[in-house]
């Protein structure tokens, strides 16, 4: 629970307030069946209608008290749980905003958005009910059974049976239960899972007509998270019968005997009216703390993995060194050190082994390599998407390391080879890779980026509304607004991993080109497929299953380097081929 404690902190005078508008609640009700009783054997039994009059006024009054005093904890429980609830949401997204891309590895993104939302929830209606339930029936059972063995301390022994049968059958069917609520869980994970696959590939699943398949496959992880629900629910379900028969033999038994007594002239008929109402309270107040704990059954499995997230510690932080030193990327000077690195700690093999080369600031490098070689792992290790497993890489002399990752990161931009665009306009869209951007300097990036035409055509230009991940734009016309957003931010190295793939040679050429101008003093490095796209670089870097294989330029690879003879080659086979 300390874990949650920050989370409440805002709503502090709501988790007060709440539970002492619950112990006067309790209070007010708790006295009723007393003052009830007097009515009945002093009031009714002397005709004493002044009595009579002035016991009711007083219930009245406390009736009157208990609701004023219930709709103020209703309103408290309320505003703190869901304040908590928001407050807690608000921490887990900024804790995955710190997890690097091998802390995303663990968790799936249907699950990430599960624990957010789902799993939360269920926390908020625990605190809830435990502001509103869970004191109000511990304090009633506690009142209520004291002035039951005050009344008649034999008939109160029948709930002294009562109690230890409820108690027991309660632990037994929760501990069958609480498996069940971990299992749901990770079923509604995958259910969610399937629901997010088919909408981001939406299109895919039209063009092929796979949409029965679909269905099939959303309707057996559907039909596993109801059977894993139905079990959990069928459970818990019997705490309500098991309870609603013990307290009915209760009553019965205490009427029976009660009766007896009345007859024998040892009772009094007012006595046994309170008592049977004080003993309906006990019961009542186990019912009710039944169902809190039933739903703290259900929402332990919920704080498990809401706590797998809080917990878990960034493998990517900044060292106290680079807060120390706080530096800025100036030159763009970049150079790899016998790196290798590995997805996972243990049991797996590198990906990439013994990297070594050096980039001079300013200059464009081309990264090749056929599918597979680790060109896209090896570039996402320079702004620290990813740790090196051993070695080093050094930006303007200065290991990576001894940077924060917001002055590493905005001096070193990724484009990574999977366009993302956001909701909005394609100038909200530009400027969030500068948010200070005038309509200027957009327009210039967009020119450079070869965007700008595209963009004119659209009635309502620069003003255009995207849909999710832009859909309503093309491969090329995404990857050109990517281009466009990333050069508008200047920095100092700048990476396209195969961001060109889906325009054509012209276009990308051109774009090149405004780099050489737009970009002089800017570091490019560039991964892709073509040599015809990259021939004209500085260095080209030829990689092969996590390796380099070949450092040089075009002209001094195509010599001395056979694979880059022979890629080269085929490529222009290909090219005499379409022609």
């Amino acid at each position: 629970m300390r874990k949650y404690f920050p989370f409440f902190l805002t709503y502090k005078k709501a988790l007060i307030l709440a539970p002492l508008l619950v112990i006067i609640d309790v209070f007010c009700e708790i006295v009723q069946p007393e003052l009830m009783s007097k009515i009945v054997d002093t009031g009714v039994g002397q005709k004493n209608l002044s009595y009579i009059y002035q016991t009711g006024g007083i219930m009245v009054l406390l009736s009157l008290v208990a609701i004023a005093a219930n709709i103020g904890n209703i309103y408290y429980s309320s505003h703190a749980s869901v304040g908590f609830a928001a407050e807690l949401r608000k921490g887990m997204f900024s804790k995955i905003q710190e997890f690097s891309f091998s802390d995303l590895d663990r968790f799936s993104s249907a699950s990430l958005t599960t624990r957010i939302t789902n799993d939360i929830n269920i926390l908020q209606e625990v605190i809830m009910m435990s502001l509103r339930l869970l004191i109000r029936a511990p304090l009633m059972l506690l009142f209520a059974v004291v002035i039951a063995v005050r009344i008649n301390a034999g008939l109160a022994s029948i709930i002294a049976v009562a109690i230890p049968v409820l108690a027991i059958t309660i632990y037994v069917i929760l501990r069958r239960g609480l498996p069940f609520f971990e299992k749901m869980q990770k079923k509604l994970d995958q259910v969610n899972g399937v629901i997010q696959e088919n909408l981001i590939n939406v299109r895919v699943i039209k063009s092929f007509v796979r949409e029965d398949f679909e269905e099939r496959k959303f309707s057996f992880t559907n039909n596993e998270l109801r059977k894993i629900a139905v079990k959990a629910s069928g459970t818990v379900v019997l705490i309500m019968p098991v309870m609603q028969l013990v307290m009915n033999i209760s009553i019965v038994a205490i009427v029976w005997f009660g009766g007896n007594k009345i007859i024998s002239g040892t009772f009094q008929v007012g006595q046994l009216m309170s008592f049977i109402t004080y003993i309906t309270q006990i019961l009542m107040s186990l019912m009710m703390l039944s169902m809190t704990i039933m739903a703290f059954s259900r929402a332990e499995a919920s704080s498990e993995r809401v706590l797998e997230i809080l917990n878990t510690k960034p493998t990517i932080v900044d060292s106290i060194t680079a807060k120390e030193k706080n530096v800025q990327v100036t030159r763009g000077k970049v150079e790899f050190k016998n790196v290798c690195f590995k997805y996972h700690a243990e049991g797996s093999e590198y990906i990439l082994k013994n990297i070594s080369f050096t980039i001079a600031p300013g200059k464009t490098v081309a990264i090749i390599g056929a599918t597979g070689s680790a060109k896209s792992t090896l570039i996402q290790l320079i702004p620290r998407l990813y740790n090196v497993s051993s070695g080093n890489i050094w930006i303007d002399d200065m290991d990576i390391n001894d940077y924060t990752l917001k002055n590493l990161r905005t001096g070193v931009n990724l484009i990574l080879q999977q366009n993302e665009l956001f909701s909005g306009t394609i100038k909200q869209n530009l400027k969030w890779g500068n948010a200070t951007a005038s309509d200027k300097d957009i327009i210039t990036a967009a020119k450079y980026a070869q965007a700008h035409d595209f963009i004119m055509a659209f009635p309502e230009q620069y003003e255009t509304v995207l849909g999710q991940s832009g859909v309503n734009l093309s491969g090329g016309q995404k990857q050109r607004l990517c281009i466009a957003r990333a050069i508008l931010r200047k920095p100092v190295v700048l990476i396209l991993d195969d961001s060109t793939s889906a325009v054509d040679v012209a276009t990308e050429a051109k774009i090149r080109a405004s780099f050489n101008q737009y970009l002089q003093k800017t570091t490019t490095i560039i991964t892709a497929q073509r040599i015809s796209s990259i021939q004209s670089a500085d260095q080209i870097i030829l990689l092969d299953h996590g390796e380099i294989i070949g450092n040089g330029t075009h002209g001094e690879l195509i010599k001395t380097n056979t694979v880059y003879h022979e890629i080269y080659a085929s490529q222009q086979l290909q090219k005499g081929t379409v022609r």
